[in-house]
């Protein structure tokens, strides 16, 4: 196995990004992809955005 000479990079969410993301699929009326949608994420980035 190779070893790596450099950190993987990671992508980190901010606070106000993710209380948000929470607070609309909490709600009954919001769909899946529409939370993707106003968070500006397509909906087949991230495995957790199923589409109902």
């Amino acid at each position: 196995m190779p070893k790596y000479t450099q950190a993987k990079e990671t992508w980190f969410y901010p606070v106000d990004f993710k209380i948000k993301a929470v607070q609309l699929s909490l709600r009954d009326d919001v769909l899946s992809k529409d939370v993707a949608q106003t968070l500006e994420n397509k909906p087949g980035t991230h495995s957790t955005f199923n589409v109902k």
